[in-house]
């Protein structure tokens, strides 16, 4: 069968977000001749789009690991239960920390978020400080065209057209500005003179930060360690022999391919999110018409993979994690999914259904508050939300693609596409956007009047540590809670959207997928969205899906390395 090949190597990763650039860069590290395969132009995938972070109790910056982890068992017990295989998220706790220390040591840095908040502190076992950000990474690195490759950040969470990367700590000083802040100004001088400069040689700034700086740095180690990666490589076929996956067939540049994988091939192309056809099939109605992910996460795996025997994971309630997300139109006249991540919780901001009423905490994790978007929709129409605010509030945060203190002119925009609503009275407002009227001013005015107490007995909104990270830290009474007073008054659609899915592949502990008998494919591996998720359709932590892919493209391509013939002397110089 060896003179049928096109090319060999020993590992092929298909899908390039973190979990795919993570085994690679493991196999690489392991000695492996490494290549993976892009069916897009653009390295990343979803993960570039992402903040990067990265949720694994128990790594070794907390202050007491063996604890964290232990605690961290006993609070995904009771999130999951039996909503996803125990052993999977027990293999996550067991070698998360030991992929973070193996990663770091091959070069991939990252800093303490030691003050993030689980998204269930209702719960047991809930932590703080589990999330890791990626260091920012200096593109310039990669050499122009290589640094060309990143995907790009959604425009939306940058400045400057998206041409500016930031960190999320460093928003809060920017805005510092307009109060006449030194530390905002040194910031604002600095980084501006880095882009400027920047701008001179390249299309945009070369200081990448979250999920763009996770992205570039695993592709820089694995460049190093003669790593390749293939773009506009659609892969159409695993080859099997004797039921081993040995190889796949390969569509580039109008060439079909046959290449082998001696070692294996690992499947980490970013589930099903962007594809109709299986959102229409596996998620809740109404069915999701957008979505945040990367447009290749079309769920090619989960078909190559079942045309080999494997079998996907049972379904389990909504399949998929959720954003809720505005949609806009850019001046370009491309399509924005804008997701509502953190503005939601800031002082002066609900959500109501219809009928004019709260449905939530507005401040839970966008997850959460997709599931009470569903929930609710069961009786009251919630699909979309409307996140309604007042002028004051709407000048010192923003909501959405409105960027704090927008000068009201260049609001029209907004207003005139309908991305916007306004109303001088809570009346008008409720016309605008076809809610019931009294409902709408009824809730306003109890909403006032939590603010003024600085107590939200609907909800407990200002009430939860999650909650307050998020909040205005000089708000009084509370930092989630504010008033709705100031007319014009404005509201803002959102719809949910999948940022992931979780139903897939069936694996092991280790990564390997699984037919319907439980027994591994040989040869076939899985991790990130096209593996079944170990949390299930719960969202633990800020970065449980990085942290899940990175830890199980970890052991899949140490698995694969271990099943190959002892290597020559001269193939085993990055063994660790």
């Amino acid at each position: 069968m060896t003179d049928s090949w096109d090319h060999q190597v020993d590992l092929l990763v298909l899908g390039s977000g973190a979990g795919g650039l993570g085994a690679a860069l493991v196999g690489a590290q392991e000695g492996l001749d490494v290549l993976v395969l892009e069916k897009s132009e653009w390295l990343g995938g979803t993960t570039a789009y992402s903040a990067g972070t990265v949720w694994v109790p128990g790594h070794r910056h907390q202050e007491d690991p063996a604890a964290d982890t232990a605690a961290a068992q006993d609070y995904l017990d009771t999130l999951v239960g039996d909503r996803a295989p125990k052993e999977l998220r027990e293999s996550y706790l067991i070698h998360g920390p030991a992929m973070v220390d193996y990663l770091e040591r091959a070069g991939i840095r990252f800093w303490h978020s030691a003050t993030a908040v689980d998204y269930h502190p209702e719960i047991a076992g809930h932590g703080i400080g589990r999330a890791l950000e990626p260091h920012t990474f200096d593109g310039r690195k990669l050499g122009k065209d290589h640094f060309g490759r990143i995907r790009r950040p959604v425009r939306e969470f940058a400045l400057f057209g998206g041409t500016l990367m930031v960190r999320r700590s460093e928003v809060n000083d920017l805005l510092s500005l307009f109060h006449g802040s030194a530390r905002g100004m040194s910031l604002a001088l600095r980084l501006g003179a880095r882009w400027a400069t920047d701008m001179l040689r390249y299309p945009r700034g070369t200081r990448l930060a979250m999920g763009n700086a996770l992205t570039a740095n695993l592709y820089h180690h694995l460049l190093l360690r003669d790593g390749d990666v293939w773009f506009t490589a659609r892969t159409m076929e695993l080859i099997t022999d004797a039921g081993r996956v040995v190889g796949v067939v390969v569509s580039r540049r109008g060439r079909t391919i046959r290449i082998a994988a001696r070692a294996g091939v690992i499947l980490a192309t970013g589930g099903f999110s962007a594809s109709p056809e299986l959102r229409s099939r596996h998620l809740p109605t109404p069915i999701a018409q957008f979505t945040r992910a990367a447009e290749g996460a079309t769920g090619d795996a989960m078909g190559l993979a079942q045309a080999v025997g494997a079998a996907t994971t049972e379904p389990d309630g909504d399949n998929a994690l959720w954003f809720p997300s505005s949609i806009g139109r850019r001046r370009d006249g491309s399509t924005a999914v804008f997701p509502h991540i953190w503005d939601r919780a800031k002082p002066g901001i609900i959500a109501v259904n219809a009928a004019g009423h709260r449905f939530v905490d507005e401040s839970v994790s966008y997850h959460r508050f997709v599931r009470a978007m569903y929930a609710e929709h069961a009786a009251v129409p919630t699909i979309p939300a409307w996140l309604v605010t007042d002028s004051r509030t709407l000048a010192a945060y923003g909501l959405g693609m409105i960027r704090p203190h927008t000068p009201r002119p260049l609001l029209t925009r907004h207003l005139r596409s309908g991305y916007l609503r306004t109303g001088q009275s809570i009346h008008e407002l409720a016309a605008a956007i076809e809610v019931h009227p009294a409902g709408l001013a009824r809730t306003i005015s109890d909403g006032n009047g939590s603010a003024r107490t600085g107590r939200d007995e609907e909800f407990g909104k200002g009430s939860h540590p999650y909650g307050h990270q998020f909040g205005d830290p000089v708000h009084t009474p509370n930092v989630n809670l504010g008033p709705i007073e100031r007319p014009p008054f404005y509201a803002i659609a959102v719809v949910p959207t999948p940022l992931a899915t979780t139903l897939g592949l069936r694996t092991s502990h280790e990564g390997q997928v699984l037919d319907g008998n439980g027994i591994p494919v040989n040869g076939l591996y899985a991790c990130g969205n096209d593996a079944n998720s170990p949390t299930g359709s719960e969202y633990p932590g800020a970065g449980c899906q990085i942290g899940a892919a990175l830890t199980f493209g970890y052991l899949a391509a140490r698995h694969a390395a271990r099943s190959l013939p002892a290597l020559p002397p001269d193939r085993h110089d990055g063994r660790s």
